[in-house]
């Protein structure tokens, strides 16, 4: 308030000061060329321009035309006659229009116009709406150059004195036409030649000031500097819009770029996902056993990679795929595009569908190859058995149908046949003990179907003895005992022999420890057995004992059976060197199965540890999901957490692999420790891993629709809240009668076409469920605010300079070489009349960017 004085009498001299400038020719000849020149800068816009003030304002025509180049207004239609009241007339229609602008105009009428030369750059420096504050230039001038050294504009005369201010402002917008840098602020001479020239030459504004009249006058003229920078401010006004609309292109094309991106990356993944499902589909499917234990282990060893190496990478593929799918869709919804719509066969819906037909074939893979493993190390051990079996039965038998084929009986004496007689009862008493190997041998066959050549051996034994049965009478008694005796004794050694050198299989300790049970009970027989090998031995010594007393030949050979003294001790001595290697090879296995127990007690231990924790996290994510409290912010760091300790668990899972591949490698096929297979803990670390994947997702896209919708957090817990609310059966998403009801609940007034209508935005395919993400789009979509084709539209419009088309070159020009080339690739050509050759439609190609047509 003090100073109120001192601001009255400077404006009071700076009025004195102005009033005694008008007097001064050389200042109105300036005032007169910067007027002049300022006129033509916005007549050149209509094709014409002025010489004469006077003269060429007189009969108001221009000046009319000047106001509407300025105003961007159409003015009253002008008087075209040439008298003098017409002249007046034209000239009273642009003061009035000057009036109507809230222009206050001081002493001037329609005959004074062209005679006060400063009230005219008073009405100009109002006219335009832009300019007419002058504090707004100033306050634009000083934002644009303060960055810059030695440029402190205070205001319209002193200020720019040194040039530097008229360089900043053409820096600062054009840095390509000057080197700021390189300027001195004690050449202001040369300062402002530089910016008046570049000016002229560059921005198409004309020279309306005089370099040494700026640097000789000790005050500049105010209103000749703020007209001069008018036209730097409306040129670089038109450029910041176009930058404005480039800037707006530029981002409505990187969001469209990025979507084609993604899609073109979700193609892709897709074509490579199916490629493999369909790939690996046939090979899952195909049954056909091999025929070796080899072959079917490679087979096992095969599903094994598929499982640990092969398939977890295609299972987060197939994750990463509907997240993909997921952020994009709602990214297009965001923006205000149309919906994703990948090619045929390979939509979400159809990866779910050959991933689940790949599945159906995985599932019992791996039981089908334990299976056949078992099936074929069974019969590999049956058939060794049976080559055992066969090949001792097959040597006993050699020879003995022929034998019984003779007919030596009948040219035998009573003796003799008493002797064949009695040499035939003790074939069919080794025969007899021969029957129960026949049959075991038999038995084996018949599993595996290979049965033919024991039971017809046997059969053509039992039709030789029953032939030759009733010949047979007699024979030396102490040689026939000796045979009787020593033929059930050698069977009991064969038997003995191929029992220790069976093959065995088991799965259990169990079943070893019985083995060598079974053993131990043979063993303890073994004294018993040796006592009738010292019997049957001893009727043999009696023989060689009578032939010696009475003189008998001592190399007497004994009809009645083929087994001699020597045979039955090399026998014997071979079974007890049997009997340490059998319990060797028991204690061998026995250790075996040890071992395999180790490993299913720790296959089991990692197993029930690991599946509850499995569960747990299932269930703890969940619940995360569907917990509406904290923000949108605490959920992800929260699931990012679980994520965390999820990927920290995996060395975890790897170790149990490790332990299953030892177990498989050891054909142990059974654990009754636990109830978890490698399998089931195989599906739920899958489930655990796309859980919190799709769940990460989910939120991620919340917070998205959030910020680009502008939901408030509380908002969103309302949302869920009522979400979870309905979502009786918690299937992740309300059924439509539930739907129905959460919208009444929420104080929607529904009639069923209103609903209908509702319905097929949030269920589009009429699956009969309502998603979260969709609920959040139908609460939210009315409130949305996006880019439109319309504003695209606009904005390419300012770019082209108001045509209806766009030139190549004018898109390079004005957009960064990627959207520029983007656009040109894409833009189609101009339809219209008015076209010019290469011109490209710019609206088309806009309306398809929102799916609103077809390019």
């Amino acid at each position: 308030m003090e100073y109120n004085g001192y601001e009255q009498e400077y404006m009071l001299q700076e009025d004195e000061w102005d009033r005694d400038l008008l007097l001064d020719p050389a200042w109105e000849k300036q005032q007169r060329k910067t007027f002049t020149a300022w006129c033509n800068s916005h007549l050149r816009k209509a094709g014409t321009q002025i010489d004469n003030i006077e003269e060429d304002f007189r009969n108001g025509l221009k000046l009319m035309l000047l106001l509407e180049v300025i105003s961007g207004e159409r003015l009253p239609k002008p008087d075209r006659g040439k008298m003098r009241f017409h002249k007046i007339a034209n000239v009273n229609k642009a003061l009035e229009y000057i009036t109507s602008k809230g222009v206050k105009l001081v002493s001037i009428g329609a005959e004074g116009v062209n005679m006060h030369l400063t009230d005219m750059l008073l009405i100009s420096s109002h006219i335009s709406s832009e300019t007419s504050a002058k504090e707004g230039l100033l306050l634009w001038c000083q934002r644009k150059t303060a960055p810059y050294r030695n440029v402190n504009v205070q205001n319209f005369h002193c200020s720019w004195k040194d040039g530097l201010a008229f360089c900043a402002l053409i820096h600062r917008h054009r840095p390509d036409l000057i080197d700021y840098s390189k300027l001195n602020k004690d050449d202001p001479l040369g300062n402002l030649n530089l910016a008046l020239e570049i000016a002229e030459k560059h921005l198409d504004i004309p020279k309306m000031l005089d370099p040494e009249d700026i640097v000789n006058t000790p005050k500049p003229d105010e209103r000749a500097i703020m007209t001069y920078v008018s036209c730097f401010y409306h040129a670089f006004a038109g450029a910041e819009q176009a930058e404005t609309a480039a800037n707006r292109i530029c981002k409505v094309l990187g969001v469209n770029q990025e979507n084609e991106k993604l899609m073109e990356d979700y193609e892709k993944l897709a074509s490579e996902l199916l490629e493999w499902i369909c790939r690996t589909t046939p090979w899952l499917e195909n049954r056909t056993p091999e025929t070796t234990m080899a072959a079917m282990r490679k087979k096992l060893e095969d599903y094994r990679d598929y499982r640990r190496m092969h398939k977890p990478p295609k299972v987060q593929e197939k994750c990463q795929l509907e997240i993909s799918f997921n952020t994009l869709q709602t990214k297009l919804r965001i923006s205000n595009r149309p919906a994703f719509m990948p090619s045929e066969g390979k939509m979400v819906s159809d990866i779910t569908g050959a991933w689940q037909g790949l599945e159906q074939a995985e599932k019992g893979y791996e039981e089908w190859l334990l299976t056949e493993i078992r099936r074929l190390e069974r019969v590999e051990h049956l058939a060794e058995k049976f080559r055992q079996k066969a090949s001792t039965h097959e040597a006993w038998a050699k020879g003995k149908d022929e034998l019984l084929m003779l007919k030596d009986y009948e040219a035998a004496s009573l003796a003799e046949v008493r002797a064949l007689l009695r040499k035939h009862e003790a074939f069919e008493s080794d025969l007899a003990a021969h029957q129960d190997r026949v049959e075991q041998i038999a038995a084996i066959a018949q599993e595996l179907k290979y049965d033919q050549h024991s039971s017809s051996t046997y059969n053509q034994l039992n039709q030789c003895t029953s032939r030759t049965e009733k010949l047979l009478e007699t024979i030396d008694q102490l040689f026939l005992e000796f045979g009787k005796r020593s033929a059930p004794f050698n069977n009991w050694m064969e038997g003995a022999m191929e029992d220790l050198q069976d093959m065995f299989i088991v799965h259990s300790v169990e079943e070893i420890q019985n083995l060598i049970s079974a053993h131990e009970q043979f063993k303890a027989t073994l004294p018993e057995a040796d006592n009738e090998r010292q019997a049957i031995l001893s009727i043999y010594n009696e023989v060689q004992k009578i032939a010696q007393s009475y003189g008998i030949s001592p190399n007497l050979t004994n009809i009645y059976c083929t087994i001699t003294p020597a045979e039955l001790s090399a026998k014997w001595d071979k079974v007890h060197r049997l009997v340490p290697q059998r319990d060797s090879a028991l204690q061998e296995e026995l250790t075996r199965q040890q071992v395999n127990e180790r490993l299913r007690r720790q296959f089991a231990a990692q197993a029930n540890l690991i599946g509850p924790w499995i569960q747990t996290r299932m269930e703890e994510i969940l619940h995360s999901s569907a917990d509406a409290g904290g923000t949108l912010e605490d959920q992800m760091n929260q699931l990012k957490q679980y994520e965390s300790m999820i990927i920290n668990y995996k060395p975890n899972i790897d170790k149990m692999e490790g332990d299953h591949q030892l177990i498989q490698e050891s054909l142990v096929f059974d654990n009754k420790h636990t109830n978890y297979t490698m399998e089931h803990i195989r599906v739920g670390w899958e489930l655990l891993l796309t859980t919190v994947a799709r769940t990460i997702n989910e939120i991620e896209t919340q917070i998205l629709t959030r910020d680009a919708k502008g939901i408030s957090q509380q908002q969103l817990n309302d949302f869920r809240s009522s979400f979870s609310h309905f979502d009786r059966k918690k299937k992740g998403g309300m059924e439509t009668d539930d739907f129905r009801a959460c919208l009444i609940s929420m104080g929607y007034d529904l009639g069923e076409a209103e609903f209908a209508r509702i319905m097929s935005l949030v269920d589009p395919n009429g699956v009969g469920l309502v998603t979260f993400q969709s609920f959040v789009d139908f609460m939210t979509r009315e409130t949305t605010e996006t880019d439109t084709a319309e504003q695209v539209v606009a904005s390419f419009r300012i770019l082209a300079g108001d045509k209806p088309y766009i030139l190549i070159e004018e898109l390079r020009r004005e957009l960064p070489p990627e959207q520029a080339e983007y656009c040109i690739s894409r833009m189609p050509l101009y339809p219209g009349p008015d076209g010019v050759p290469g011109a490209l439609d710019y609206s088309a190609f806009s309306s398809a960017l929102y799916g609103e047509s077809d390019l």
